[in-house]
């Protein structure tokens, strides 16, 4: 995997992370799952071989996020435990796309 790709692969789950780390209630609740991914959907998605371990990954980001945003607000340890289980589900999508991910050649959008 080029150093290019690498780095946009560490960009997009840095992104995810911030996200989920400062995801509030406040923040429209539908919009969440996709604000998470939309780095990765943009920078990494597109550039390598569809693989259906890196795309279960993905899968479980967006399942993560929806928890998140439908949990109580008024249980500040459920809102730990699903901001938690979120941020493993992107660093387990960044390692999947790390370990499974094989460049398919097509050119990356600028950043």
């Amino acid at each position: 995997m080029d150093s290019q790709l690498s780095e946009a692969i560490r960009d997009a789950a840095a992104h995810a992370r911030r996200r989920a780390e400062t995801y509030t209630p406040a923040i429209n609740k539908d919009a969440l799952p996709w604000r998470v991914i939309e780095v990765f959907d943009e920078r990494v998605r597109g550039s390598i071989e569809r693989d259906r371990r890196v795309e279960d990954e993905r899968d479980r980001v967006l399942i993560a996020a929806v928890k998140l945003a439908e949990t109580p607000t008024n249980d500040e340890a459920e809102i730990g435990a699903a901001r938690k289980h979120l941020v493993d589900a992107i660093d387990y999508l960044e390692q999947a796309v790390l370990r499974f991910g094989i460049p398919n050649g097509r050119k990356r959008q600028p950043q």
